[in-house]
């Protein structure tokens, strides 16, 4: 998958959460989002694409979804 479509559809999620009034809570319901319904493989590109420096246009809330809940959406080896 492209990841200008990832890093795009992962704005439209945090656009969603940004808007919840417990700041924990949006990031937790963005991680979980991207676990339930992303394939591992999508997750394992956009991890790589935010490690390489190529997610320039992620917004604030979904690098700060990743940092607290990287171990999660980590995929299985």
């Amino acid at each position: 998958m492209d990841t200008d479509n990832l890093i795009h559809m992962a704005n439209r999620i945090g656009d969603f959460f940004q808007a919840m009034p417990d700041r924990a809570e949006a990031l937790a319901g963005i991680a979980d989002h991207l676990k339930k319904f992303w394939e591992p493989r999508m997750r394992r590109q956009f991890l790589a694409a935010i490690d390489a420096g190529q997610a320039g246009e992620l917004h604030e809330i979904v690098v700060a979804a990743v940092a607290a809940h990287r171990a999660s959406l980590q995929p299985a080896a």
